[in-house]
């Protein structure tokens, strides 16, 4: 398992804009699976929104993005690198996250050539999907 400072060490994400709290499994270029804990102190929930607090769905994009990259980025060849989006497809908001909420998110590489990579990305609480996407990334 990969704490907060593994991460950092893999990705340049810093607070409050690292949303992964740790890493539970890794294969480095083919998938990982991640968590974030969404607690109500989290600085979008003041504004989105204060009387029924949601976890913004471009965030919780942004996570599963971060759990790709450090699937990718975990490759010898890629260390040090930074890994930037090129498209989101078929995004698919499911169920509200909010906060109390362990949200897990898994992102799996199922292309890539040369810098270009596309990853299937699932944000699920519990049994229940909350997001769904495909997120095509470039790194460089």
């Amino acid at each position: 398992m990969l704490g907060i400072k593994e991460i950092e060490e893999i990705i340049p994400h810093r607070h409050p804009f690292l949303l992964v709290d740790c890493i539970e499994e890794l294969e480095p270029g083919i998938r990982a699976v991640g968590y974030k804990c969404v607690t109500f102190h989290e600085d979008f929930f003041r504004g989105h929104f204060p009387q029924e607090p949601v976890m913004p769905g471009v965030l919780i994009i942004e996570a599963l993005a971060q759990v790709g990259a450090v699937a990718v980025l975990s490759l010898e060849e890629n260390k040090g690198k930074t890994a930037y989006f090129g498209a989101i497809n078929n995004a698919r908001f499911r169920k509200k996250v909010c906060p109390g909420h362990k949200l897990r998110l898994e992102c799996e590489i199922i292309k890539g050539k040369g810098p270009v990579g596309i990853g299937k990305a699932v944000a699920s609480v519990g049994d229940e999907i909350a997001v769904t996407a495909e997120l095509t990334f470039v790194t460089g």
